[in-house]
């Protein structure tokens, strides 16, 4: 496919309408396939939805150098959505969330349990969450050797955007874990100078939640999008909240995310 394919599951609420505007906005800055998927219960539901997708194509207002096409099939967005992005080879997901909140808090957002599903990069949406030009992008990386997976898809969508990127972690005060740190931004600083993108790197203070320290450095900096890597070794869903906490994220700010695999050797 000689186009990139962003695919946008799309079940005619709010929330996906803005996952589709999203989408739209992003082809302004590169050309590429938007596929709107809608998965149904059953074949007759299937067969319910399939011109209602196609009406939705027909009205949007589709910018230069994008293509718009549409899928109605029979499925479960938890597991389908991932193998429908890897057979058709798809760069991203965009995909609207209506948040967390009771027993989805509980148990884990609807959004999370999709992300699991899936090895392609994901970009939360959420209904109020702002479209426009993004100036900054800011990648959250901590200890965890998995954290890293991010980087080359954050690289990638800040050439897109042509926006400012910026690197944060947390300030470290034992030693081994500093020079943790350190090496692992000196990979980041070297993939991105081979790659011509420019980056700023920035510690944030050890003490106190990192998921409200990364808001609170989003609203200083006027970040637009934030990048991360899930990852988690946790068997229960409810202990393990820092992903989930970002991409529901007060200020509506759109999340890119990967689900990580256990890291190899490569990061150390």
């Amino acid at each position: 496919m000689s186009k990139n394919l962003y695919i946008v599951p799309y079940d005619f609420t709010e929330v996906s309408e803005k996952a589709l505007e999203y989408a739209l906005h992003l082809g302004k800055h590169v050309a590429t396939e938007i596929q709107l998927v809608h998965l149904a219960k059953d074949k007759a539901k299937g067969m319910a939805k399939v011109k209602l997708l196609e009406d939705v194509k027909n009205k949007l207002s589709i910018p230069e150098g994008v293509e718009v096409s549409t899928l109605v099939k029979v499925g479960d967005i938890f597991t389908d959505i991932g193998k429908l992005a890897k057979k058709e080879k798809a760069q991203l997901i965009i995909m609207g969330t209506h948040g967390a909140s009771g027993m989805q808090w509980l148990f884990g957002s609807f959004a999370m349990k999709v992300l699991k599903s899936s090895e392609c990069p994901f970009l939360i949406i959420q209904k109020n969450s702002p479209i426009k030009e993004i100036e900054r992008l800011v990648v959250a990386i901590d200890q965890t050797k998995e954290s890293m997976q991010i980087v080359s898809t954050a690289g990638d969508m800040s050439k897109i955007m042509n926006c400012e990127l910026n690197v944060i972690a947390e300030k470290q005060t034992d030693p081994l874990l500093n020079s943790r740190i350190k090496n692992r931004i000196g990979i980041i600083e070297k993939e991105y100078e081979e790659r011509g993108i420019e980056a700023t790197i920035e510690f944030v203070p050890k003490n106190g939640n990192y998921a409200k320290k990364i808001m609170k450095y989003t609203r200083e900096k006027h970040v637009g999008l934030i990048a991360l890597a899930y990852h988690t070794e946790s068997l229960f869903p409810m202990f393990d909240t820092f992903a989930q906490k970002i991409i529901t994220n007060k200020d509506a700010l759109p999340v890119l995310i990967v689900n990580s695999k256990l890291a190899s050797a490569l990061y150390f």
